[in-house]
């Protein structure tokens, strides 16, 4: 039985991080469901005769709900047509992947899934920031830092967290003030270096620089919004060394 649907990872923006087999299943796709941090320029890959549903999540306005997701990317597979469901970065690095493949498992849907280049790695890279480093970081993690305490969302070990040489934080840009108090609070530096980098790898990518104590008002002063990407550790200090990619950098306060 050939695949109906292909999960893919886009990767976090430069369209030229997409994978080989990413851009097979985009030209071999019938139907494509795309979401708002997809490069568009990835969409200049597919057939003449594909048909493109935007699922962008973005306040105010969320596009397809995720339940009207699995309901099309189902009815589309069923009435025969090879299904591309295109998400940015990674599909199982908080892209709900998994539970797009659940859905389709349990209609015996046949899929792939295809991974692709995350942001929390690729977004330090361009910025000239490795997420590992011999002499500067052995561990690393990847967290989710938008849940709100006062909602009761806040779900992250922050004792676990803070005793990781590097962490990198997806979709926190306006949570930062009580991200940074509780890593200071369990134990982080208020010094320690943090790396704020907005659209990364792509040519509207900038990078700022700052403190776990500085970082929340450098980034209420200079606007930051989301996609932006927050990095803590010891590692941003070697951006200085390596910065490669040509941006609009602001630097510690």
């Amino acid at each position: 039985m050939s695949t109906q649907v292909f999960i893919v990872g886009a990767g976090p923006g430069d369209p030229k991080l997409l994978t080989l087999r990413g851009l097979e299943c985009i030209q071999q796709a019938d139907v494509i469901l795309y979401d708002r941090l997809v490069n568009p320029a990835l969409l200049n890959y597919a057939k003449e005769t594909a048909q493109f549903i935007y699922c962008g999540k973005e306040p105010g306005n969320h596009g397809l709900i995720q339940e009207e997701i699995h309901r099309v990317l189902v009815e589309k597979a069923q009435a025969g047509f090879t299904v591309l469901r295109l998400k940015g970065g990674d599909p199982f690095v908080f892209g709900r992947g998994a539970e797009e493949a659940a859905v389709l498992r349990e209609a015996n849907i046949d899929y792939e899934i295809v991974p692709g280049i995350t942001a929390g790695i690729a977004a330090p890279a361009y910025a000239g920031i490795p997420v590992t480093h011999r002499d500067y970081a052995a561990s690393f993690a990847i967290v989710t830092g938008h849940g709100r305490a006062e909602k009761g969302q806040d779900f992250i070990n922050w004792q676990a967290i803070s005793h990781i040489d590097t962490v990198a934080f997806y979709m926190s840009v306006g949570n930062i003030e009580h991200i940074t108090a509780r890593l200071i609070e369990h134990g982080k530096h208020k010094e320690t270096p943090v790396a704020v980098i907005e659209w990364g790898t792509t040519d509207k990518q900038r990078t700022m620089i700052g403190t776990l104590q500085t970082i929340s008002k450098q980034i209420e002063q200079e606007a930051i919004q989301n996609p932006a990407m927050i990095l803590v550790g010891e590692v941003v200090n070697v951006r200085e060394d390596i910065a490669w990619f040509t941006e609009r950098v602001y630097e510690r306060c």
